[in-house]
């Protein structure tokens, strides 16, 4: 490799003016630990004058991000923009054929079309990196395909969305309402555009089904990871949840079994004094168990300018050391197209609704929860409103489907007067 490494940075938003801060700021540091200069060439971002906190001057530009890809003087492009499809996409293919390395944030694109750039990478003995598309500065994509490949990883967990902590927690700690935390978080620029991207799991589970391909050898699948999000979630269910001594997490959960891969991203309840039970705010953390490892524990910010940049600079450094490697750690040929499974270990669940204020309901309720093969350890019904009464409900352990089956069995008596929703809680 040339002895300078030249970037071509698409998307000049918080993330691709950190990774410029870092280009410009630590020069000769970079250049002593990777043996090469790191410069950047080009880049390209929808607004020219926009001020973004950083001298551009000395860089060409180019309005279209596939020209920029595929510049003679880029040898790494690096795309910041975010996105399944469109320009990301469309550069990214254009840059792996142009026989340029790929350095993304986007775990969107990958998630969607990870297998077939991984392919077009490894055919060309290219690298395309993505640690900073899951869990912000962590580097648990390089634990994962490095310092833990000698195992057989057998679950991941975690909290892989920043914005969804910060409102269950901000939620607890002042008291607030759902709503009124959902709007304080979008005046502060928590949100993508797409809120649902956010709260609907969505963005956590793009995370989460790349680290179940780099863990388990698989194909990224991510229509086969179950969703669901935090806007159900009440602060009457976190205040319960709280006098229990747990706390809810938007969790989610990779697991390789016998009928084939679990991922699920939904809300749970975890112990208040477990390591993921204390995460506060927008700080992220993934927990890896492995068969010669044990369990090991990544915590750090999920998101943001310094520590995204500082991914996407890892990734960059090792491309200039003249590292290569699969892009999921098994070569994309070898990855496995697994078929999606279902969890049935039995957990305890969490169950609240509101029921009609009437003689034989509850019994009604209790004979729909056996009916479903569900044992009830703890009931506590609140304080009237009107002619409903709020039902808290904490089962013995049970399957899944046999929950799934309660909540269709209370729907069906007519005695719920607002939907009913089950949280799995887990003993971590």
């Amino acid at each position: 490799m040339s002895t300078t490494l030249r970037l071509g940075i698409a998307g000049l938003g918080t993330v691709g003016s950190g990774v410029i801060k870092i280009v410009q700021q630590n020069a000769a540091l970079l250049t002593a630990r990777s043996g090469c200069t790191i410069e950047v060439a080009a880049v390209s971002a929808r607004s020219r004058g926009k001020d973004r906190g950083v001298d551009l001057s000395a860089y060409d530009w180019e309005d279209d991000p596939t020209k920029l890809a595929q510049r003679d003087d880029v040898d790494v492009y690096v795309e910041l923009m975010g996105g399944e499809d469109g320009p990301a996409k469309a550069s990214v293919e254009a840059a792996l054929a142009a026989g340029k390395h790929v350095v993304t944030a986007n775990k969107a694109l990958l998630a969607h079309h990870g297998h077939a750039l991984a392919t077009a990478a490894e055919e060309n003995n290219l690298n395309l990196r993505f640690e900073a598309a899951v869990a912000g500065g962590i580097p648990v994509i390089k634990a994962l395909t490095e310092g833990l490949a000698g195992n057989n990883i057998t679950r991941i967990m975690g909290v892989m969305n920043g914005t969804c902590n910060y409102i269950l927690t901000r939620m607890e700690n002042a008291g607030l309402p759902y709503d009124e935390v959902f709007e304080e978080a979008n005046q502060l620029g928590f949100l993508e555009a797409d809120p649902n991207l956010d709260v609907g799991g969505i963005d956590a589970a793009h995370k989460l089904v790349l680290l179940s391909s780099i863990a388990y050898g698989t194909q990224v699948d991510f229509p086969a990871a179950e969703l669901q999000g935090i806007g159900e979630i009440s602060i009457d269910d976190i205040r319960a949840a709280s006098d229990m001594g747990y706390r809810i997490k938007l969790l989610g959960l990779s697991q390789m079994t016998e009928n084939g891969l679990e991922q699920t991203m939904q809300p749970c309840l975890v112990p208040y004094n477990s390591p993921l039970g204390q995460l506060e705010g927008g700080t992220n953390m993934i927990v890896i168990e492995g068969d010669s490892v044990g369990q090991i524990v990544l915590r750090g910010a999920g998101a943001g300018e310094g520590p995204t940049a500082s991914a996407v600079m890892g990734d960059v450094m090792d491309i200039a050391r003249g590292i290569t490697l699969p892009v999921f750690g098994t070569p994309a040929a070898q990855l496995v197209d697994t078929p999606a499974a279902r969890s049935q270990a039995p957990s305890a669940y969490y169950i609240r609704t509101s029921l009609r204020d009437a003689p034989g309901v509850l019994a009604n309720i209790a004979r729909a929860l056996g009916d479903a093969n569900v044992s009830i350890d703890r009931l506590r019904q609140q304080n009237h409103d009107g002619d409903s009464a709020p039902v808290l409900i904490v089962t013995h352990p049970c399957k899944p489907s046999d929950v799934e089956a309660a909540i269709e069995g209370i729907k069906a008596t007519g005695d719920a007067t607002s939907e009913p929703i089950a949280l799995k809680i887990v003993e971590v």
